[in-house]
């Protein structure tokens, strides 16, 4: 084959040795280990940020006998555990913030809430917005079937349903159904002001 064939060039001769530039770093810090550190092993629990340098073979062996509770008691192991669930950060139990305390107004020359952006002002909005609400004509019949005026608030419905339902229901008359279409009319009234806000 002549030197300057094509096919030369593709012809690849395995070298006498590993000419591979290998990496440099740190040696193994096993004891009497000489070999490169290619991976880092945790020292301990309380040196969470410090590392020894191994080789895989010793960092495996190491990571087989490692114990971060190691030297600490049944309940502290319990303890850390149950903290870890929230990463170590404080908790409080359920409904018992700080959510009662009023903010206080007394730079603004009254420890009122002219707004009802607090407190008792509020539900009063909340009630005056349901009594300023318009009456639909079904809920108008529906309330004149129980009997009740427009103003009714929901626990009048509720009570003058249980009312009805005592007064027209077959077992509270002897077994007689000829109330039983009263009674039908009373359940659908109630059911329909219950879905419109009334029970």
């Amino acid at each position: 084959m002549k030197s300057d064939s094509p096919l030369f060039d593709r012809i690849r001769v395995k070298p006498d040795k590993d000419r591979r530039p290998k990496p440099s770093g740190p040696a193994c810090q096993w004891h009497g280990c000489k070999e490169k550190a290619t991976n880092k092993a945790p020292k301990g629990r309380n040196t969470e940020k410090e590392y020894w340098n191994f080789c895989i073979k010793h960092v495996r062996e190491y990571n087989q006998s490692y114990n971060f509770f190691s030297g600490m008691s049944d309940a502290a192991v319990m303890a850390f555990q149950k903290d870890a669930i929230t990463g170590h950060r404080p908790t409080w139990k359920m409904g018992t913030g700080k959510r009662n305390i009023k903010p206080d107004l007394s730079a603004f020359g009254t420890r009122d809430d002219p707004f009802g952006l607090f407190g008792e002002g509020m539900r009063n909005e909340q009630k005056q917005q349901t009594e300023k609400r318009q009456i639909r004509n079904a809920e108008r019949k529906a309330l004149d079937r129980l009997g009740l005026d427009v103003g009714a608030t929901p626990q009048q419905v509720k009570i003058r349903f249980k009312e009805l339902v005592k007064q027209f229901h077959p077992d509270a008359n002897g077994g007689d159904r000829s109330t039983e279409d009263r009674l039908v009319e009373v359940i659908q009234s109630y059911n329909y002001l219950k879905s419109a806000g009334f029970g």
